[in-house]
């Protein structure tokens, strides 16, 4: 396992990081033995929510320290409901409570934005000065946060000087972040990257992903974690392993000595370009479309079908076809391409004047399968 120096934190963490959030939960006593396996390959640094799981994560997490607490870097999250630092005092001693540890060595304000820091976070006795006195009484060794929005709010937060690192999205179909996360490194902040594999997408066999790299890769997991890992800005590739055989591919891809060479990342940086290019000819998902008054959501069906057109993510695409809609998914509203009602409002709406109701046929044809 390969180790970098954290941020300002002085502190050398494994590259791949244990997200804790997709362990098989139903068993308590493999969820543990997952985590330890990882914690024997070298990975010390495991990243835990109150609720994930069911809120079932933090308590096996908990269970999994058992004889390793002061070999491993421990990680979770206050999703700071209110301006209350109280409530978030609150919540802090529920998590330390869950974990069965003294300290938390990471903890983060939960996918905040700037209206949240500004709203709530930083309300006289709010959740940063309770965090404040919580690092004060060895509660938290670090104060983080974790993000979802607009990289241009990333840099905002980062520039407050108020943390000393950041959770956010990065891969290779979302670069966005890029930028945010050089400044992140430039003023000392650790990075932690979640998604390296895109949320799963990239975790499907694509010849087109698997093809960047002349001669190709083994999966195309292997080529996104080595892609995420290639940039000097990140301290951490978080993935969120469910078995052995997960973490023993993810560890050997982390334990690759031999970089990509900027040659490689200039191609795979320009291909990717080119298919960006090739799905936004079918949707550039600028939301002219929406709201569909039977509530499909246009964009989203879209998207599926770029993945498995362009990107050749198939599998992955017909499974979150699958989902929309249904109680399964729980965090993308809308309905499936197939309910579609044809009352044409959407494309007197769309600015590329794309047939949207063909191209909705074609969507629930080629993924309804």
């Amino acid at each position: 396992m390969r180790y970098r120096s954290f941020g300002r934190t002085g502190i050398e963490l494994s590259v791949l990081g244990f997200g804790a959030m997709r362990l098989p939960f139903e068993n308590e006593a493999e969820s543990v033995r997952v985590i330890q396996h990882a914690f024997q390959s070298g990975i010390n640094y495991i990243d835990t929510a109150p609720y994930y799981g069911d809120g079932l994560s933090e308590p096996i997490v908990g269970k999994a320290l058992k004889g390793w607490r002061d070999r491993v870097y421990v990680s979770t999250k206050n999703p700071i409901e209110d301006a209350s630092g109280v409530n978030f005092r609150r919540r802090l001693e529920k998590s330390l409570k869950n974990l069965d540890v003294n300290y938390i060595d990471f903890y983060h304000m939960w996918g905040i934005n700037w209206e949240t820091f500004t709203e709530r976070i930083i309300k006289p006795n709010g959740p940063l000065a309770e965090a404040k006195r919580a690092k004060a009484e060895g509660l938290i060794r670090h104060i983080s946060f974790s993000f979802h929005g607009k990289p241009e709010e990333l840099i905002k937060l980062i520039d407050t000087g108020e943390f000393e690192s950041v959770l956010c999205q990065y891969n290779l179909l979302d670069r966005s972040n890029e930028a945010a996360i050089a400044h992140a490194q430039k003023c000392g902040l650790g990075v932690i990257v979640m998604g390296p594999v895109g949320g799963g997408r990239l975790g499907i066999t694509s010849p087109v992903i698997q093809g960047l790299i002349p001669g190709g890769v083994k999966s195309s997991p292997e080529i996104a974690l080595r892609f995420v890992l290639a940039n000097p800005g990140v301290n951490i590739a978080l993935s969120g392993m469910e078995n052995i055989k997960m973490v023993d591919e993810n560890v050997a891809v982390a334990s690759r000595e031999e970089p990509l060479s900027e040659a490689e990342q200039a191609k795979i940086i320009e291909s990717m370009e080119q298919h960006r290019k090739l799905a936004d000819l079918y949707c550039t998902g600028c939301q002219y479309c929406m709201p569909c008054p039977n509530g499909v959501n246009i964009p989203e069906n879209f998207t599926y079908m770029n993945y498995h057109r362009v990107y050749g993510l198939t599998e992955y695409s017909r499974e979150q076809y699958r989902k929309l809609g249904t109680p399964e998914q729980k965090w993308v509203e809308g309905k499936k391409a197939v309910d579609c009602i044809e009352c044409g409002q959407c494309e007197s709406k769309c600015p590329q004047k794309i047939s949207i109701m063909k191209q909705l046929k074609e969507v629930h044809r080629e993924l309804g399968i």
